[in-house]
């Protein structure tokens, strides 16, 4: 299961959706694909509102909190909980304090 867990400053993505094999996983690649068209778009607007590791797990560190990084994130989020509904069994969002 992918595990998204965030707050209004951090964003940590873990795990494998185990949909399917890796590597045909359409899970996995969507999360994947939501997950790095935010990332580049913010970087590509302005590349000191967020930092990310992607090591173990994918980190995301919001620097800034202007507006179109909150959309874009908030978008981001939107997305991530609109596939989780599809295939609660391989994802899951966690808002934390």
């Amino acid at each position: 299961m992918i595990k998204i867990s965030y707050n209004e400053n951090i964003i940590k993505i873990s795990g494998h959706a185990k949909w399917d094999d890796y590597g045909k996983d359409i899970v996995c690649a969507s999360v994947s694909s939501i997950i790095y068209t935010t990332v580049n778009g913010l970087l590509n607007i302005n590349k000191d509102s967020i930092k990310y590791t992607d090591e173990k797990d994918l980190i995301i560190e919001v620097l800034k909190k202007d507006g179109i990084t909150s959309k874009l994130i908030q978008n981001m989020l939107d997305l991530l909980n609109e596939l989780a509904k599809q295939y609660p069994q391989n994802i899951k969002l966690v808002k934390e304090r």
